[in-house]
């Protein structure tokens, strides 16, 4: 029987001791008062949550699934999901980040993802309900006006409503410029909304008493394309004037999708039939708007019957990679999640333009890079399973499968990798390149003596350089023919993710060198794990970078005929 074991150590350890998130946090007018032990305190809490509460419903939610009434319009989730979001309000979990003006903790950003990363390793189905309703929140509070903030935000806040977002249509994925919904002005100031959105992502339930809808739709007066796209906030019940729930909205489930994984959660196709929406933002702006929501011989154990299967080198191997991508990846999320932190709060203006360059360029490394990394760690374990790694009874086929769809979410990966390049790095020539590059140039100058970190500073070093090179490369291929970004887009990302790995697996080894002669054994274990990263997966760069450099050719010279 599997069981989640919350990686407390870890994050206190990237958080502390690699990060010092609480001097970091200092500086922060809205959050220096906290310190390490409250920080401790609410995720040792919260890991509770995760391992006791959601990841004992994972297995029984995927395997139960959602289902529809589709007379009532209504969904039900799998036995023990409803609870478990009861439980969740009732705990404040809701009200972590969020403002205090909307009755939030106000708890800084960084300690949100890490309670996320709990909830969302223990049972992801039963973590998109509550996930997207702070992306809903995220949206009104910076897009909506006074009434919609007053009306939405204190009971997203409090978890007593939840929110979706309603993007893709039948006929449309990843180009939202084509979608059809329609938005008819009414008297009132209102708009009455029809059209078919699919692929929504807990787009109907009974776990709360309202679900909050951002809906894309066209205005009459539209411009064609993304430029013509609008946002409007269309809610399941409408709202009473003294805030309670209303009469039921021409909002409402057609079918529930179905999925390879992650079917714990109702993934629904949304009919909606005049229902009355409010815009958000300004007309046209929608898009803009929506991203807010939004990377052999048996020879070792000769006295037993068999061997233990960690004796061989590429099980150890495949264990390993999994360990190194998601420490590397934990370390990477949580400093983004900081200098967004710092973005929103610092004191200084230079300061938060700098935090917010940085969370711009390593925004699609972190839903990209990422969710790939995931997807081959997921399928790296269960090969460890060998063929019971495929049977149910195990629990790894389940993660594998959920795991897939986080590579698509947002747009697809390669969505990101064109962002990355065009846009982050191409489109403003490389200025906020440099300013990462620039962490990594004082941090290997600060160890350049140490010969105890050369193993780590050198390829750290090394890679840098290319990176710069195949940046300036790729830019003058660029100018020549659009294709030539298309076609390294994916290389570069997986290039540069691997640098950003690079630089925090360095500054994880230097913290471990430094701590390791008091015989912690954790130490000693983050070593290993960094020694194996830069033996074994950095080196995939020198592929990915030949890969870029052989440009569009290879893909487009082939007629279309003969596909």
């Amino acid at each position: 029987m599997s069981r989640y074991t919350p990686p407390l150590r870890d994050l206190q350890f990237v958080l502390h001791e690699l990060l010092h998130v609480t001097d970091e946090l200092k500086a922060l007018p809205a959050h220096a008062d906290i310190d390490a032990e409250t920080i401790n305190a609410v995720l040792e809490e919260g890991g509770k949550f995760a391992a006791e509460v959601l990841f004992p419903l994972n297995r029984s939610g995927d395997e139960q699934g959602c289902t529809l009434d589709k007379a009532a319009g209504q969904v039900r989730t799998p036995q023990g999901f409803k609870d478990a979001y009861a439980a969740y309000v009732a705990g404040g979990w809701p009200a972590l980040s969020c403002d205090p003006e909307y009755g939030g903790q106000g708890l800084p950003i960084v300690v949100n993802q890490c309670f996320y990363e709990m909830l969302n390793s223990a049972n992801q189905a039963w973590t998109m309900y509550p996930g997207l309703s702070h992306g809903a929140y995220e949206c009104l509070k910076a897009h909506g006006t006074d009434e919609q903030k007053r009306t939405y935000l204190p009971r997203l806040v409090s978890g007593e409503w939840t929110g979706t977002m309603c993007l893709t249509e039948p006929h449309c994925g990843t180009d939202l410029g084509l979608l059809r919904t329609k938005a008819e002005p009414q008297p009132d100031g209102s708009h009455r909304i029809t059209g078919q959105k699919i692929f929504i992502s807990a787009g109907d339930h009974d776990l709360a008493a309202n679900i909050v809808h951002l809906v894309l739709a066209r205005l009459p007066d539209a411009p064609a394309g993304s430029k013509g796209i609008s946002l409007f906030v269309v809610p399941k019940y409408l709202v009473n004037p003294d805030g309670s729930v209303g009469a039921r909205n021409a909002i409402a489930p057609g079918a529930i999708e179905h999925k390879m994984g992650i079917h714990g959660n109702a993934t629904c196709q949304m009919n909606l039939d005049g229902a009355v929406g409010w815009l958000v933002g300004e007309p046209h702006k929608g898009l803009a708007a929506m991203f807010v929501m939004m990377n052999a011989a048996r020879l070792k154990a000769p006295d037993k019957p068999a061997d233990p299967i960690i004796v061989h080198p590429d099980v150890r191997k495949m264990l390993l990679t999994a360990r190194a991508y998601a420490e590397g990846g934990r370390a990477l999320a949580i400093w983004t999640a900081l200098l967004i932190d710092k973005e929103l709060s610092a004191a200084e203006e230079d300061d938060r333009r700098e935090a917010a360059d940085l969370v711009a360029l390593v925004t699609p490394i972190v839903k990209a890079f990422l969710t790939d990394n995931a997807w081959i760690a997921t399928s790296h374990c269960l090969q460890v399973y060998g063929g019971h790694g495929y049977i149910r009874e195990w629990g790894m086929e389940q993660y594998v499968r959920d795991a897939r769809i986080n590579m698509i979410y947002e747009g697809t990966n390669t969505i990101q990798s064109l962002d990355l390049l065009g846009r982050k790095v191409l489109g403003d020539n490389g200025k906020r390149l440099k300013k990462f590059g620039k962490l990594v140039q004082d941090f290997i100058e600060e160890e350049g003596t140490n010969e105890a970190m050369q193993e780590f500073v050198n390829p750290l070093a090394d890679l840098g350089d290319k990176v710069t090179k195949l940046t300036a490369e790729l830019g003058m291929k660029a100018f020549g023919n659009a294709d030539e970004v298309g076609a390294a887009a994916v290389d570069y990302l997986r290039v540069c993710g691997h640098l950003v790995f690079a630089y925090f697996w360095a500054r994880m080894a230097r913290v471990a060198l430094d701590r390791q002669a008091g015989g912690d054994p954790f130490y000693a274990a983050k070593l290993h794990t960094a020694r194996f990263y830069f033996a074994k997966l950095l080196p995939e760069t020198a592929g990915l970078i030949r890969s870029a450099r052989s440009g569009a050719a290879p893909m487009m010279a082939m007629d279309e005929a003969l596909f």
